[in-house]
């Protein structure tokens, strides 16, 4: 662990970079995780889905029309923390289907099912699996 971050968080942000290469970005950069070819920056973000809550909400996003990011890197993890499904998603189409909530001035975004079918979104779940130590 980096910080005293979730610890979902911080197992996802260490998977991608790991799966991909990527340079893992400062604990206090803002709005973006990790950089890699090309100078893209990844939001990397990831979900616990367990019996208590089935929710496939993300931590929040702050500042999404500030454009720190390029990418958003979600992965959802059951209850023992394996790998469910991963995606890499185009910033457009998350800032497309976030909702803004006022009380913590962020938005919020759901990776669901139907997020990997739409266009310019990239399966990554097998490179993600892979990456488990």
């Amino acid at each position: 662990m980096r910080s005293a971050n979730n610890a979902t968080g911080e197992l996802a942000e260490c998977l991608f970079c790991r799966a991909f290469g990527w340079d893992q970005s400062g604990n206090s950069e803002r709005g973006y995780d990790a950089v890699g070819d090309g100078g893209i920056r990844y939001q990397i973000k990831g979900g616990r889905i367990h019996r208590r809550n089935k929710s496939r909400q993300l931590s929040a996003i702050r500042d999404i029309q500030g454009g720190h990011f390029d990418v958003l890197a979600g992965v959802l993890f059951d209850d023992n923390f394996n790998v469910i499904k991963a995606a890499l998603i185009p910033r457009a189409l998350v800032v497309d289907r976030s909702t803004y909530i006022g009380h913590t001035n962020s938005s919020k975004f759901m990776l669901r099912d139907d997020v990997w079918n739409a266009p310019g979104v990239r399966d990554v779940t097998l490179e993600i699996v892979a990456a488990m130590p």
